[in-house]
């Protein structure tokens, strides 16, 4: 395995155990770090602030014993890193160049030392007296520093290169003013921001510390590490905790612990081509600098492989983790309706309960939007429509929902007329093909448009966003509606959101119902039903798994992911629960139905957009109807 070839990069952050101004120990301990980085396979490392000779040695940054020591130390490291390919390392040093001493982070591969780049925000406030000992860096554009062992370039804004990501350098009090030097670098290109820092620790401190980190790595859209000073720094007033952490674009990937006696050192994978495809997508919002930058093109080889990777995946990320965030997407969805009704100017509507999960959501959107408009639940007109595959258990789950809710509650079969249809049609009845199908989901949607009309109430729509991405839904037949309150709620989201309005919002009654709902198999129910009088057609054993799909909608559609991107980041996340076989048999039908199906989605109902992902020709998604998927098949044929 090789993340590499799949947009990822493997970073680190460490804080070392420290002796202030003991450079030979301290550089002992960035070895060894070192050594253990090599061993995870680790492609940037982090370490903080001066950590050669320590952030608080005070006035003895100015003793020129400790200037050529840190020097002899870091020539020691570079010597150090010359059999290491697959590394680069950043280190914190203090810096004498033409008469000014300057807090610098060095940028070490096997081919030297790349550069320096310098603390440009320099703290002179409550415990912090840098100004007394070092000069910032803003002014320094493209210079070069004269060492005892080469000269190499120092930068205020320096992007360094390699074949798998760019990265930028601030250090400490950069991160913390109102315009931080990385905002900058992220506009010059960079992937990830690393951050060399010594930050002492006070009561709330650090939740502050880690929110500034989050917020800018997703104003950045960058991935920020972030490595601060430990225990062993002078306690002399001041006690540090070498807090570590790793965000991407606004996500915590990994955290150290603080207060440790040990080295710390955490590591985990940066997904530098999501990174990239979001900045593609906000463009305009990206700041760019005017002023010089200084790009230096870096050596860095591709470990032969990653036994394993050191990140997890969502495998479901339409289902949020935070309760409130159910909250919200109801909300959405109920104030959506409430706005449609007030602007239409009716107080009715009327929609089709199957029993199913779809047609329960949209119910249950449309209960609380009556509730919420002060509107009689009598006035939502829920029609059942049993046919020829409607099973005994959805019919009475139905019935039961429907006079749990209070709402107005008909029920319509459509044996009869689709019968009578068939036969008009020239139709054999006992053939059960698509013809036979269709002809139940468009009966049952002319009779709701038509009950629509007699009533003066606009038809709801229950289709969801996975069966718009994958066409599972008959053209003019349950795809159309005057509102569709769930097209932008994934199926993975649709079961979470029941269950979440069954446990907080619904009464034991009802409750009860949805339960039961919740356990019942996705099903049309348009084929008739096996011997048990159970359900015969299975949505998933025909089009796959939901989890799946909507997995691959939404790396598909949020990342602009590559179908072989996907395929390896499915396996990670999925591995336990199906073959590698049956996950590319599914994401090739997921392909294929995507790009042959869009002519629907061209012509879909208004429908309130609930997360990231949305398909409406008049909002996220513009494709034409007539595009080819072979680019996309082709390149999970290379896979096979």
């Amino acid at each position: 395995m090789n993340i590499n070839e799949y947009g990822f990069v493997r970073v680190a952050a460490a804080s070392p155990k420290l002796k202030v101004a003991d450079c030979d120990y301290n550089v002992s301990q960035i070895k060894n770090i070192i050594k253990d980085a090599v061993k995870q396979n680790v492609q940037f490392l982090c370490f903080p602030e001066l950590a050669i000779t320590a952030y608080s040695c005070g006035d003895l940054f100015f003793q020129s014993a400790l200037q050529l020591k840190a020097m002899e130390s870091l020539k020691e490291l570079i010597v150090f890193m010359n059999d290491k390919p697959s590394i680069i390392t950043i280190v914190g040093v203090p810096l004498v160049h033409n008469n000014r001493l300057y807090n610098v982070a060095a940028a070490i591969s096997s081919k030297g030392l790349l550069g320096f780049a310098p603390k440009q925000e320099i703290p002179n406030y409550n415990e912090f007296y840098e100004k007394r000992w070092f000069e910032s860096g803003k002014n320094l554009f493209d210079e070069l520093v004269i060492t005892p062992f080469g000269d190499y370039p120092i930068s205020s804004s320096m992007i360094f290169e390699t074949e798998y990501a760019k990265f930028g350098i601030e250090v400490c009090e950069d991160l913390w003013i109102a315009s931080p030097p990385s905002s900058t670098l992220s506009g010059l290109g960079a992937d990830i921001i690393f951050n060399l820092s010594a930050s002492n620790e006070i009561v709330g401190k650090n939740n502050y510390r880690k929110s500034l980190i989050l917020n800018q790595s997703g104003r950045c859209n960058s991935g920020y590490v972030y490595a601060s000073a430990g225990v062993g720094e002078s306690s002399t007033d001041l006690v540090f905790s070498g807090a570590c952490f790793i965000a991407e674009n606004g996500t915590l990937l990994a955290e150290s612990t603080r207060f440790s006696l040990e080295n710390e050192l955490i590591t985990t994978d940066i997904d530098v081509l999501a990174l990239r495809n979001e900045r593609i997508k906000k463009s305009n919002s990206i700041s760019r600098s005017e002023k010089d930058s200084v790009h230096v093109f870096c050596d860095l080889q591709s470990p032969s492989s990653f036994s394993k990777m050191f990140r997890h995946f969502n495998p479901h990320p339409f289902v949020p983790d935070a309760e409130d965030a159910f909250e919200d997407i109801f909300n959405i969805q109920c104030y959506g309706l409430a706005k449609r009704l007030q602007h239409i100017g009716s107080d009715v509507i009327t929609l089709g309960v199957s029993g199913g999960l779809d047609s329960t959501l949209a119910l249950l959107v449309a209960i609380k939007t009556f509730d919420l408009l002060n509107i009689p639940r009598s006035n939502i007109h829920a029609i059942t429509m049993p046919g020829f595959g409607t099973t005994d258990r959805t019919y009475q789950n139905a019935l039961l929902l429907m006079e749990a809710s209070g709402v107005t509650t008909k029920e319509i079969s459509i044996v009869e007329s689709v019968t009578q249809h068939l036969k008009d049609i020239d139709h054999d009845i006992s053939k059960h093909d698509i013809t036979f199908e269709n002809s139940q989901a468009r009966e049952r949607t002319q009779i709701l448009m038509d009950y629509g009309n007699k009533i003066g109430g606009m038809v709801l729509g229950t289709g969801n966003l996975s069966e718009l991405a994958l066409g599972w839904a008959t053209y003019n037949g349950d795809h159309m509606s005057m509102y569709a309150v769930n097209a932008g709620v994934p199926k993975t989201l649709v079961s979470s959101l029941v269950r979440w309005i069954a446990n907080k919002e619904a009464d034991e009654a009802t409750k009860e119902v949805l339960l039961d709902i919740l356990d019942t198999p996705f099903s049309p129910e348009l084929l008739p039903a096996d011997g048990e009088g159970k359900i015969a057609q299975k949505t998933e054993h025909v089009v796959g798994p939901y989890e799946l799909h909507d997995f691959f909608i939404y790396r598909m559609l949020r990342y602009g992911d590559a179908p072989s991107r996907i395929f390896f980041i499915a396996k990670q996340c999925f591995e336990k629960d199906y073959s590698s076989e049956e996950i590319l048999k599914w994401l090739k039908v997921f392909y294929q139905r995507f790009f042959s199906q869009q002519f629907k989605r061209s012509c879909m109902p208004d429908s309130p957009k609930v997360g990231s992902i949305n398909l409406s020709p008049r909002g996220d998604w513009r494709m034409p109807s007539d595009v080819l998927a072979s680019v996309w098949l082709r390149d999970l044929e290379e896979i096979s």
